[in-house]
């Protein structure tokens, strides 16, 4: 464990808490958030979970900009239903990364975890995706994705990030209620 684990972790959580919330700076946060992480999962030979830092960092800047104007008219985003087309994206494309990735990190890397690092990165990135999105089925998955993550980090012994990943599938509680809440409301508008 080290101060700058235990302050990545802080400045995440922040960022999903105003993400669940709604909150147009958990766009800015998140930035410093992927930056830390990807040292710190780099450091831990989590290969996958680091370079997804990396593309997080894409799509929190695609994020930012569809929150602000993706709506209708250019406006804010709403908070909507994942299409059947936007599953199945998810649902193949993470079962084939992850299996594809998986496999070339076993046979060419000293990856701790090769496959469940592997699932756990393309599920990510399918999340962060629907995110963007204001799709609010981001939230299961992200439940997926935390305790799988939790389980890896307490197995590589870092502790303070692994307190990190289970808070945030309360997070992703939090995010379902408060999303479903938007959703109504905007349905009823």
């Amino acid at each position: 464990m080290s101060y700058l684990e235990v302050f990545a972790a802080v400045i995440t959580a922040y960022s999903v808490w105003l993400t669940a919330r709604e909150n147009i700076w958990c766009w800015p946060t998140g930035i410093v958030s992927v930056v830390l992480y990807f040292w710190i999962f780099w450091q831990a030979r989590f290969y996958a979970n680091a370079w997804l830092q990396a593309l997080y960092l894409i799509l929190i800047v695609y994020g930012w900009y569809e929150w602000l104007h993706g709506g209708k008219h250019h406006d804010e985003l709403q908070v909507s239903r994942t299409p059947l087309y936007g599953w199945a994206l998810t649902i193949f494309l993470g079962l084939a990364a992850s299996a594809a990735v998986g496999w070339a990190m076993q046979r060419y890397t000293n990856a701790s975890m090769p496959y469940p690092d592997a699932a756990t990165t393309a599920f990510s990135i399918a999340a962060e995706a629907m995110t963007t999105k204001k799709w609010i089925e981001n939230w299961i998955v992200w439940i997926g994705v935390d305790g799988v993550t939790t389980w890896m980090l307490l197995d590589r012994k870092l502790y303070p990030s692994a307190a990190l990943y289970a808070s945030f599938l309360v997070l992703a509680v939090i995010g379902w209620i408060e999303w479903r809440k938007s959703l109504v409301r905007f349905a009823s508008a």
